[in-house]
């Protein structure tokens, strides 16, 4: 089946495939809580709110300016992006003991990677709607557990792991092989991500259009003019012209 993709001012394409990336568009981490509660341990505080923008804004940056950093592992990039994150927020520790702490306290909360509440309901729509799904994902070997437990892996037809097939977004390579795995053409497909300059840049040097998921608005990808940028996939259905009946994830 063919849906309608409502790219800019009215105008429709017609895909058959939609290809997600993984971290901050199907699934996230508490991470916020946990750095509020560490704030609280070492006599700070900052709302929510302003540490759920401090991240974003964070992230922002590194996916601008250090692209690649956010697909390492911790050990390799944290304690200088805990650095940005605390002089948003006007705070400063050490980076290492604060990296560590917040490590233990991830475990203590069992802070794992888990699905939005929304994106079952979202994968089970494009589905009845029989549209293919797959994921495009740059992520280490823990990518596939995170689906299992999550209980998304049953929705994708093809799930594709930058450290499985020894290539990133947004090299075309990687694009390619998903092409070929799911025998599609990239004007068939459409790709939804976080990430601007690996998401939309990468697929659409292929030829595929692309949404951009940005929860605050514009904030953060002030540089960026880029539609359809959506705030969650959430409105991905809509966009789609396929009807959506949100059921909230067991």
């Amino acid at each position: 089946m063919r849906t309608s993709f409502n790219k800019s001012l009215g105008k429709s394409f017609n895909k058959s495939f939609i290809w997600f990336d993984l971290g901050y568009t199907l699934v996230y981490r508490p991470r916020e809580q946990v750095f509020h509660r560490f704030l609280e341990e070492n006599g700070a505080s900052r709302s929510l709110r302003d540490i759920e923008i401090a991240y974003h804004l964070t992230d922002k940056l590194f996916m601008r300016d250090y692209p690649g950093a956010l697909a390492k592992g911790d050990a390799s990039f944290f304690p200088w992006y805990l650095g940005v994150l605390n002089y948003k927020l006007g705070l400063a520790f050490d980076l290492f003991e604060q990296h560590r702490r917040l490590r233990e306290l991830q475990e203590s909360f069992r802070a794992e990677w888990a699905p939005y509440p929304f994106a079952e309901s979202v994968l089970r729509s494009l589905k009845e709607g029989d549209v293919g799904v797959g994921l495009i994902s740059n992520w280490d070997g823990t990518a596939r557990r995170v689906l299992e437990e999550g209980r998304l892996a049953d929705y994708f037809d093809h799930i594709v792991i930058s450290s499985e097939v020894g290539c990133e977004k947004p090299a075309k390579q990687i694009f390619q092989h998903s092409f070929r795995l799911a025998g599609v053409s990239p004007e068939e497909c459409l790709y939804v991500g976080d990430n601007y300059y690996d998401d939309v840049i990468g697929s659409s040097a292929v030829g595929m259009d692309a949404v951009l998921i940005n929860r605050f608005g514009r904030l953060g990808i002030e540089e960026i003019a880029h539609e359809p940028t959506i705030p969650s996939i959430q409105a991905l259905p809509a966009l789609l012209d396929l009807p959506f009946k949100e059921e909230l994830s067991r």
